[in-house]
């Protein structure tokens, strides 16, 4: 028997942050920004898979993300789920197996031999399809994989990422424009918010990390990154 709970939307967010700052999974450096695949600096970066090796943790944000999913959607408008190549594939699996629904997974191009496929799996005509992903930035990769689906006669309304970084308006018009609604649990505010409630780092970094949330591209340009946006791999 499916069973799902319904947390609170903001308690699912700070403790989805509480995981991830108590697994390693953040990192604040602004004094040696990284470089996102983008090109733009950031003084933030996550690693939403390792999630998936600490197996409590795991359970309960498939907890949270059937939770999020069918609060926002419904409860029978999916026929599978499907995974991006490579993160939201494990993903996918652990959430299909939550909501008792098939699963799929997408490459990002079709693998060159065999069949050529780039969707593995079975996925009827008009099948309506949840994509997932472990995090998003602006959705280009998540609108690499819906494309793909809908090219091949699947319905995609609904994606969700685990983690979102929520401060792109970038993202909000894209997803508008693909005629997609993004589900998520967690964001760079909650970690933000729970870094300052367990004072993880002095005052400066803190403050930092928040004018990099508040302007992420003015940011970026004073320190060495990019000034204008282009289509991140995430």
């Amino acid at each position: 028997m499916i069973q799902i709970t319904y947390p609170d939307r903001a308690v699912m967010a700070e403790l989805m942050a509480r995981m991830l700052w108590e697994i390693g999974a953040v990192h604040f450096r602004p004094e040696q920004p990284y470089k996102l695949a983008s090109g733009m600096a950031s003084p933030v970066y996550i690693d939403c898979r390792k999630l998936l090796s600490f197996p409590r943790i795991r359970s309960t944000i498939m907890d949270f993300a059937a939770s999020v999913v069918t609060r926002g959607a419904g409860f029978e408008q999916f026929d599978c789920i499907a995974g991006g190549e490579t993160a939201g594939i494990p993903f996918a699996a652990l959430l299909a197996e939550r909501l008792a629904l098939p699963m799929i997974y997408v490459r990002k191009q079709p693998k060159g031999h065999g069949r050529n496929a780039q969707i593995e799996g079975n996925m009827p005509e008009g099948a309506r399809v949840l994509v997932i992903e472990d995090l998003t930035t602006v959705g280009g990769s998540m609108f690499q994989f819906i494309d793909a689906i809908r090219a091949a006669g699947g319905v995609v309304d609904h994606a969700i990422a685990l983690f979102y970084y929520g401060f792109f308006p970038e993202a909000e018009a894209r997803f508008a424009a693909g005629k997609v609604q993004l589900h998520h649990i967690a964001t760079w505010r909650e970690v933000l918010a729970v870094a300052k409630q367990q004072q993880l780092f002095s005052e400066a970094t803190l403050g930092e990390v928040e004018s990099f949330l508040d302007q992420p591209l003015a940011w970026s340009a004073r320190n060495g990154g990019v000034a204008e946006l282009g289509l991140p791999k995430k």
